[in-house]
This record gives C-alpha cells, sequence and structure tokens, in this order.
C-alpha cells in the first residue's frame, strides 16, 4: 500500500517474554522530567517568523500572514506589521512562499514498536506484489539468494485482495523456501504464515497447544503454518533473528521522520510494553534526548503491562511535551479482514462469527481497572459484537461515570451501530476511525468478507458526528501508510482504492469535519487541545508546509497535496 508502509492475552504484568526476545532491551534511564519546551521563559523577541499564508484552524482567527515563535511556542499571529516588536537582530525568517502553513496532523493510533520489528522485512503488500504469484516469486527469489537456514521474513501480505483469498500455508511456503525457515506477517498484524522449518525452528510442533488468546491453525490435526494473535504470532517467530537495541532505536528514530515527511508532528503509540515493558519509554525518551524524535510521541500501555509501568513510576500523563504516556489500550477482537473481528452475524459464507479475545467480564474488569487508576481507555474493537460488547463493558464499568474527563475512546469501531454509536455520545466514549479501511479494503469487504449493507457501514464518521460525537482518523500503521491527508480525502468521499466505487455515500463528511478529524479533534482526543491541532498564540509552534490549502481543496484531490516541510516547536524536522 505504498513505499514499504501499510499495520494480548497475557497472564502477567510483564512484557511479554517471547516477544521480548525480538530485541535486545535498552539500558534504563531515570524519570523523565519537564522537557526544554517547558523550562525556557518566553522572551520579548521571537526566535523564528513565518511569514505567507497562514491557515490556523483557529475560528477565532482563522488566518495570519505573521507567525512569531520563541521557546518553541507560538507568542504572536497577526500581519508583518502586527509582529514588528517581537523581530529582534537574531530572529531568525521563515518566508513561506507559495507553501501554505498549516497546522501539523495528528496521529491518534499508529504502532511504532510493531513497525519496527518489521521495517526491514520484505515488503509483500498487494502494490509491490499485484498477484499471489508475485508473492511467491518474490520470497522463492530472497530465499534462493539466502544460506539455508537463514530466515526469509515478509510483512504485509493480505489474502483479502488477491482473487480466492489465498493464504500462505506451510505446505506452499515449504516449496518456495525448502532450506530455509520462512515466516510473513498478515498487514493487520493479527496473523502470521510459516513454513516447517520456521516451525521447527521455533519448537512447535502438532502437538503443541493453541496459547491463551491466539489460534494455531490446522489442517486434519496437523499445524498449517498460519498463527492467529499475538500470543500464536509470538510463538511462530521465537526462533526468528532478534534485533539490537541500537538497531531497534534507529528504527523507530526513522518511522518519526516517516512521519513528518507526512506533516506529522504528534503521533500516538497503541501498543506499549510489549517488547521490553517500561524500558521502551526509557527508549523513547533517550532518543528525544539525543534530538532524534522527529515529531512527539505519546504512548498507551497494554493494560496487561500497566502495573509493570506503575512500578516503574511512569503513572497517567506523565512525560513532557516530547515523550508523554497517556492511555490504556485493551484488546476485544481481532481483525475484520482476516475473520477474526467479532460480529452479530457470519462472515460471507461462513458460519463463522469471529471471536471476542476477553469474556465480557474480564472487559469490564480492565476498563475499571484502567478507569479508577486515572488511564484514558482505549479499546480494541472491530466487528459490531465486539463494539456492542465493549459499550456494555464500559456502560458497567463506569458505573455513572462519565467517560469524557479521560476521553475513553474505541479503536476502529469499524462496524459500530447508530444505537451503539448514541450510546457511546451518553457515555463519554469517542471513537477514532481507521478510515483507510474504506479505501484499501472497502471493495473485499463489500464483495467476499461482509457483504454490501455491512461493508457500508464501515467506519460511520456521519453516523457519529451526527450523534454529537467528536471523532478521529487514524492510520494505525503499518496496517496502512501515515497519510492523513488520505484518511481526510476518503471521509470525504468513500471511494475505493482499485475501482474507484463508492463505499455507502450517506457516511460522508465534509472536508472540514474530516480535517478537524485528523487536526484539533485528534488533539482534543489526545488531551492536546490546548498545545496542538490549531495554531493559536500559546500554543506550540507545530506546523507543516504545504502545497495547497486543504480546507479550499475539493475532498477528492485531498491526497495530491504535498508536505515540503514539517515543523516542531519552530525548528525543521523534514523537508523536501
Amino acid at each position: 500500500m505504498g513505499d514499504n508502509d501499510h499495520g494480548d492475552d497475557c497472564t502477567g504484568c510483564a512484557p511479554d517474554p517471547a516477544l521480548a526476545g525480538r530485541v535486545t532491551a535498552p539500558t534504563g534511564r531515570t524519570a523523565a522530567g519537564p522537557g526544554p519546551d517547558d523550562e525556557r521563559p518566553a522572551p520579548d523577541r521571537a526566535e523564528l517568523l513565518v511569514t505567507g499564508r497562514i491557515v490556523t484552524l483557529d475560528p477565532g482567527r482563522p488566518g495570519a500572514r505573521a507567525m512569531a515563535v520563541s521557546g518553541g511556542r507560538i507568542i504572536g499571529l497577526g500581519s508583518p506589521e502586527d509582529l514588528e516588536g517581537l523581530v529582534g537582530v537574531s530572529t531568525q525568517l521563515l518566508d513561506a512562499g507559495d507553501s501554505v502553513v498549516f497546522p501539523g496532523f495528528v496521529e491518534p493510533h499508529m504502532h511504532l514498536w510493531g513497525t519496527a520489528v518489521v521495517d526491514t522485512w520484505n515488503d509483500c503488500s498487494t502494490p509491490v506484489c499485484p498477484t499471489f504469484d508475485s508473492v511467491m516469486d518474490l520470497l522463492a527469489d530472497r530465499a534462493a539468494a539466502a544460506p539455508p537456514g537463514q530466515w526469509v521474513l515478509g510483512k504485509l501480505f493480505d489474502p483479502s485482495l488477491y482473487d480466492g483469498e489465498p493464504e500462505l500455508h506451510r505446505d506452499l511456503l515449504d516449496r518456495v523456501a525448502p532450506d530455509n525457515p520462512v515466516a510473513v506477517v498478515n498487514a493487520s498484524l493479527h496473523f502470521v504464515y510459516a513454513n516447517s522449518r520456521a516451525l521447527e525452528a521455533s519448537g512447535l510442533t502438532d502437538d503443541t497447544p493453541d496459547p491463551p488468546g491466539g489460534t494455531f491453525g490446522r489442517t486434519d490435526g496437523r499445524l498449517n503454518g498460519v498463527a492467529g494473535e499475538m500470543p500464536a504470532i509470538l510463538a511462530v517467530m521465537a526462533g526468528a533473528p532478534v534485533a539490537g537495541a541500537d538497531e531497534y532505536a534507529a528504527t523507530v528514530a526513522g518511522i518519526t521522520v516517516r512521519a513528518a515527511r507526512a506533516g506529522i508532528t504528534r503521533i500516538h503509540e497503541a501498543a506499549t510494553g510489549a517488547l521490553f515493558g517500561p524500558a521502551e519509554v526509557d527508549l523513547l525518551r533517550g532518543l528525544a534526548d539525543d534530538g532524534r524524535l522527529a515529531v512527539r510521541v505519546s504512548a498507551a500501555v497494554l493494560s496487561h503491562a500497566a502495573p509493570a509501568f506503575t512500578e516503574a513510576g511512569i503513572t497517567p500523563f506523565s512525560g513532557d511535551d516530547r515523550v508523554r504516556v497517556t492511555s490504556c489500550k485493551i484488546i476485544a477482537d481481532g481483525s475484520n479482514q482476516g475473520r477474526s473481528g467479532y460480529l452479530d452475524d457470519p462472515y460471507l459464507g461462513s458460519s463463522d462469527r469471529g471471536a471476542a479475545n476477553l469474556a465480557p467480564g474480564e472487559l469490564v474488569g480492565q476498563i475499571r481497572a484502567g478507569h479508577e487508576a486515572g488511564w484514558q481507555v482505549m479499546v480494541h474493537a472491530n466487528g459490531d459484537a465486539a463494539i456492542a460488547m465493549t459499550v456494555d463493558a464500559y456502560d458497567e464499568a463506569l458505573a455513572g461515570a462519565s467517560g469524557l474527563g479521560l476521553r475513553h475512546r474505541i479503536e476502529h469501531c469499524s462496524l459500530a451501530t447508530a444505537t451503539d454509536l448514541r450510546r457511546m455520545g451518553r457515555l463519554g466514549i469517542s471513537p477514532s476511525f481507521l478510515m483507510n479501511h474504506v479505501y484499501y479494503w472497502g471493495a473485499a469487504f463489500r464483495d467476499t468478507i461482509l457483504g454490501g449493507e455491512r461493508a457500508g457501514r464501515l467506519d460511520p464518521a456521519r453516523t457519529a458526528l451526527d450523534a454529537g460525537l467528536r471523532i478521529s482518523l487514524h492510520s494505525d500503521h503499518s496496517v496502512t501508510p501515515l497519510e492523513p491527508l488520505r484518511s481526510a480525502q476518503t471521509a470525504v468521499t468513500r471511494r475505493t482504492w482499485r475501482g474507484d466505487a463508492e463505499l455507502n455515500g450517506a457516511e460522508r463528511v465534509t472536508v472540514g469535519e474530516a480535517l478537524a478529524a485528523v487536526t484539533t479533534d485528534a488533539a482534543w482526543q489526545l488531551h492536546s487541545e490546548d498545545d496542538l491541532g490549531s495554531l493559536a498564540v500559546g500554543k506550540l509552534a507545530d506546523f507543516c508546509l504545504l502545497s495547497a490549502d486543504p480546507t479550499s481543496t475539493p475532498g477528492a484531490e485531498l491526497a495530491d497535496i504535498t508536505v515540503a516541510a514539517t515543523y516542531v516547536g519552530g525548528r525543521p524536522v523534514w523537508t523536501s
């Protein structure tokens, strides 16, 4: 899906030991104190003066021709003449020229850690491998070039985007790589496909039982190489090579540059703690201290790991403007395109409804624990049955309290009904939609996975807004690329990737509503509306230079807008 981009159960509170083995953990660091943006006094002169066409997204001052920045924050907006008194001999000047100065985009749900693990693996996505045969050819070529015993690793494969939905089962992979372990991760990150050598290297046999919360696919009692959900995926990958901490840190830093390239200035990491627990936050803080984080990062701690974070002194909303830990993440079901999302009615041509990862009582308990500890709770729920179960669980766990104070969320919220969206409004729960599900998978949902009526309900942004909810749009990267303007365009047009068909135009939103979902409302959802999402005096000077003004661009052309540069705290972090 473009340029090597696309996208738990545990009995303890420590990092998952199998996944922790995927990397060498970084050394510990002390708890972070206030960041540089908090420490600088506000001087009476600008360090940077930006001139040109400035779109603020602030209703009180929607536009300006000059913006003064000092200490990483905006200290003046208006005309160049208005700000003359803030300009000194050391003030740097930035003339935007033909570009439009626009607030930095906010990415409210993506995956740094999972993306970093697979970042250098072979790209088996549909744009790179347009046919299933081309996937097989790629893997065969890589295996032929590798010495016997060396792992061949792939990412971003998705059978639902190929005719007949072929799977990379064990026997097929054995044919293309008889002497090498092979493992290919599904684009959803909910499945892995492995050959016999990989299963052997990881110590798995036909007698190995399914781990709690995960499944090993079997054919006539024999492992077929397909594993679903994280516990099973980790077991399959146990024998694969381990990355070093320095290599991993460099990859994470590179992903933040990728975000800046898309005009994003804040990302929210949505599954922190599975690799090496609280040390993941230490790694981020170390990168920030070294000036290697291109964008601001906040994080959601996986619910089973939350106690370890508390013991390490990482409490809700601790950190600074560069790195902050705000949320607790719970995973209620799987992936609809992988047919593991939990549905009310079976998938098309099947008797299978998917399954919940947690019993209703367990979900209530985890939400209550997160809420009472002061975390913003984020629950991953894709299928309509999983969403209804999640809304029920919030209702019971909150016991009459409102979720608005902590801005509790439902992630993806893919097949939410109008009834459940209205219930979310009453409970103070907001949705974050993986809107490019419509763009990349809309046709597959319509034709082979869900059928036309249910596919039309996918990512119901219009219904959510009409229910009075504030929404955000996210990438779930690496599930889809970091493309905030593509997400906004899809919300406006509901057009699919191949064939350019419209998927239920009744769910279209306006350009302004779509842009709010990747700027101001996404910032609100991250408890950052006082700092991010729009350009106003006192806010952080996080902005990008765009080839056109998105607010006056036709919705079908938003994704054509390019990013010339991105600034965080008034400092350039990426330029074209």
